[in-house]
């Protein structure tokens, strides 16, 4: 039998305007040193236009023993955020060779000078048995990722 899906929603909230939040995340130098603080094993981040495309590369050695067969050594993360506004984005994340994957959406609402990042993720992985396992690790992994995120995001809008 198959598990229905986990969701993950995730409020960030930062001191900055929509317009200075946007752009943090439209930055490559942001999204790689959120990567280098999540510590990944590799990792890259392109923006082009409104596509943004993040690659990382995650050690298993933290992995319950139950999914290590599912994920092997390494976990490949492909990340794509389609901007089409600059409040708004859909997400694709996929496990490349898994069968697992997570789509959403990120929003920007401000409210008295505060911004208020809302990330609403649904993650299914197709496998019989452990997948509402494995679905409850990945949202706990990208709850954990979306905080650090957060973290690096508060620094990064302080020193700018």
């Amino acid at each position: 039998m198959m598990s229905a899906m986990k969701k993950l929603m995730k409020t960030l909230t930062y001191d900055a305007s929509t317009d200075a939040v946007g752009a943090m995340l439209d930055d490559p130098a942001f999204r790689e040193e959120v990567l280098r603080r999540q510590r990944v094993v590799r990792g890259s981040a392109d923006v082009d236009g409104e596509v943004v495309r993040i690659e990382q590369v995650r050690s298993a050695g933290d992995v319950p023993s139950f999914a290590r067969s599912f994920v092997g050594e390494e976990i490949v993360i492909v990340q794509i955020e389609t901007w089409s506004s600059a409040t708004t984005a859909d997400v694709a994340i996929a496990i490349p060779g898994k069968p697992a994957e997570a789509s959403g959406t990120i929003a920007l609402t401000e409210s008295a000078g505060l911004t208020t990042q809302t990330v609403d993720l649904a993650v299914s992985v197709r496998i019989p048995l452990v997948g509402g396992k494995v679905e409850t690790m990945i949202v706990e992994l990208m709850g954990h990722a979306l905080d650090v995120e957060h973290r690096v995001g508060v620094d990064w809008l302080a020193s700018r």
